[in-house]
């Protein structure tokens, strides 16, 4: 049976790795004897993760990039398994989002998140799966979101990409199972990173906010199983289960009086 031992010397590609649940993400991988490639636009930041996770007898590389450029990819691509690093395991973290009411938004945040939640993932999983069905083993985790099971007025756009991650996740999964390649939708609610401060999204943060490490531990020991979808949080779980039973205007109408900039 697959357990996290089987990350164990092999590579690791994270994306949006210099905060939140991607550097809890890294340094779980790195629990489990992983090799890192960490990719984000923030250097500074991979620098120090880097040397945290160097000083504890991890192989850690670096390759910064932005994935609100379409060519960045290829880029992380051409770094890594271009130069003969052969990445088992693709964590498509990074993502953002933008709270407001969406006619007023910035339009340019509202498409990068398109770009970034979803086409940049789209991209690096071409580029990657590829190699792993050829070896007939790799494992694919992509960050959706508690967001993904429902529309979310105030934050359209990010629910909107968060769904079309899972189903995403969703669809590669059956794909690829056969030839031993795994790939999990990763769904976390309310939880402890800059999300919700670069979003301004504060209205959306739950009274208790899980952990990042919390929510890695439990990702990565899904991934390992196997598991297609993970809540990682028991609200999630009961947010997931409720809004199959109850009609989607319901809840729109609902989350739209609540969220309602003021």
């Amino acid at each position: 049976m697959a357990n996290t031992q089987d990350f164990n010397g092999k590579w690791a590609l994270v994306t949006g790795a210099s905060a939140g649940i991607g550097v809890a993400l890294a340094r779980e991988l790195a629990r489990h004897g992983a090799k890192l490639i960490l990719t984000a636009r923030r250097g500074d930041r991979l620098e120090a993760l880097a040397a945290e996770l160097t000083a504890q007898g991890t192989e850690v590389r670096i390759v910064v990039a932005d994935l609100n450029d379409p060519t960045a990819p290829e880029e992380i691509f051409a770094a890594t398994a271009g130069a003969g690093l052969m990445v088992d395991i693709l964590i498509e973290n990074a993502g953002l989002g933008q709270y407001g009411a969406f006619i007023e938004n910035n339009i340019e945040q509202e498409v990068s998140q398109v770009r970034v939640n979803c086409e940049a993932m789209v991209r690096l999983a071409r580029l990657f799966v590829p190699d792993m069905v050829k070896r007939r083993r790799g494992w694919v985790l992509v960050l959706a979101s508690t967001a993904s099971f429902q529309p979310v007025p105030y934050l359209t756009t990010y629910a909107a990409t968060k769904a079309f991650d899972r189903f995403f996740a969703l669809g590669l999964a059956a794909e690829v199972a056969r030839f031993g390649v795994k790939v999990t939708a990763l769904c976390p609610g309310s939880t402890e990173s800059e999300f919700f401060d670069v979003a301004r999204a504060g209205v959306f943060k739950g009274s208790a906010m899980q952990p990042a490490h919390e929510v890695a531990r439990k990702a990565i020991a899904a991934l390992a199983r196997g598991q297609r979808t993970i809540l990682p949080s028991f609200s999630g779980k009961i947010t997931s289960f409720l809004v199959r039973l109850l009609p989607v205007g319901l809840i729109t109408h609902f989350v739209e009086k609540q969220a309602r900039p003021a």
